[in-house]
């Protein structure tokens, strides 16, 4: 028979009561960690009342997490966006339009250059953003304030104040503001809305075959874009009038063709340098600058009286918003609307 001391036995009873000790401590911080479900669904009513653990405030949401971070490029370079931004800021004319054409309305925007703050052809879809102020000279106070996920800007406009916009947000910029098929895409990339762009696209295509099968020899009249202004008056060969109506196929005299945006005409001497079978006026009817006076001058003359478009009752007062200043793919949508009034297509 074995016969235990009393300090073997005492050591073995000590033992005994601390793995006791331990084992309820276990069951304890199992609990803390699985709250019942009353807790549960109070936090989730209220989440910003509940205080994170020291361990969970240091690390990245589940959700930041998984968001992708994408790589663009544009033209000043290469920029990194995160995810699907929410919060758009668009500092040019053209941006505000695509955004729009990608169902993403901008929390900022810098103003119209005539019918402010938006222009009438998107203004329905920018209520509650906030104006940005001048498209040359954005408000940056207010972009800060606005907290935007990433900005679309234009090195154009924008390439001096480059890095204090990146130092708010994300930022991208095109090479110019009037190529409207440029400014979707970088916008498509930066919202991370390419399906959106994809199908625009698509369906934008299939208006263009549509509208060349109707035009049939209509394609053949020549046309020409004018534009006066408060001292001059100027043909364009280039922008995004010009752009729409090459990819349209509509023929354009071979004297209003070249890589320059156009020409100036400071005398009327010059009006037959003006003719073409149809003539698009793309003068702004709202700046009250003289323009117009200029333009009624110059219509009175018998020169202009003399062109085919004026003799065959063929010029075409156009909104300047939608045929120039917009320059988004919204706007060439409006652009295509105007020529089937104006060829009297069904």
């Amino acid at each position: 028979m074995v016969r235990f001391g009393k300090l073997p036995l005492l050591l073995l009873a000590a033992a005994m009561l601390i793995a006791l000790l331990a084992g309820c401590g276990g069951k304890e911080n199992e609990g803390a960690s699985s709250p019942p479900a009353q807790t549960q669904q109070e936090s989730q009513a209220a989440p910003s009342e509940a205080a994170p653990s020291e361990e969970a405030s240091s690390q990245p949401s589940e959700a930041a997490g998984n968001e992708e971070v994408r790589v663009i490029e544009h033209a000043m370079g290469k920029t990194e966006v995160k995810g699907t931004p929410v919060r758009v800021a668009t500092l040019f004319q053209g941006a505000t339009d695509a955004a729009l054409a990608l169902g993403v309305k901008p929390v900022g925007a810098v103003e119209a250059w005539i019918e402010q703050p938006w222009y009438n052809y998107i203004r329905d879809k920018m209520e509650g953003a906030a104006n940005l102020g001048s498209e040359n000279q954005p408000d940056l106070e207010q972009l800060i304030a606005l907290k935007p996920d990433v900005i679309v800007a234009s090195k154009t406009r924008h390439e001096k104040i480059y890095e204090q916009l990146s130092a708010i947000a994300p930022t991208v910029m095109t090479e110019e503001v009037h190529i409207w098929k440029d400014s979707l895409s970088l916008t498509a990339a930066a919202l991370n809305k390419q399906d959106e762009e994809a199908k625009f696209l698509e369906d934008w295509n299939a208006k263009v075959v549509e509208f060349k099968e109707k035009m049939g020899d209509k394609l053949k009249l020549e046309a020409g874009i004018v534009d006066f202004r408060v001292d001059h008056a100027r043909i364009v060969y280039t922008g995004f009038s010009a752009l729409v109506l090459d990819e349209l196929g509509i023929a354009r005299p071979a004297s209003q063709q070249g890589e320059e945006w156009g020409i100036q005409l400071t005398s009327k001497e010059n009006i037959p340098q003006m003719d073409a079978d149809l003539i698009f006026d793309q003068t702004s009817t709202s700046r009250d600058d003289g323009r117009l006076d200029l333009r009624k001058e110059w219509n009175e003359h018998p020169l202009w009286q003399n062109l085919r478009a004026v003799k065959n009752n063929r010029v075409f007062e156009v909104d300047t918003a939608i045929w120039n200043n917009g320059s988004g793919p919204l706007a060439a949508l409006g652009m295509l609307e105007d020529l089937y009034e104006f060829y009297e297509l069904k």
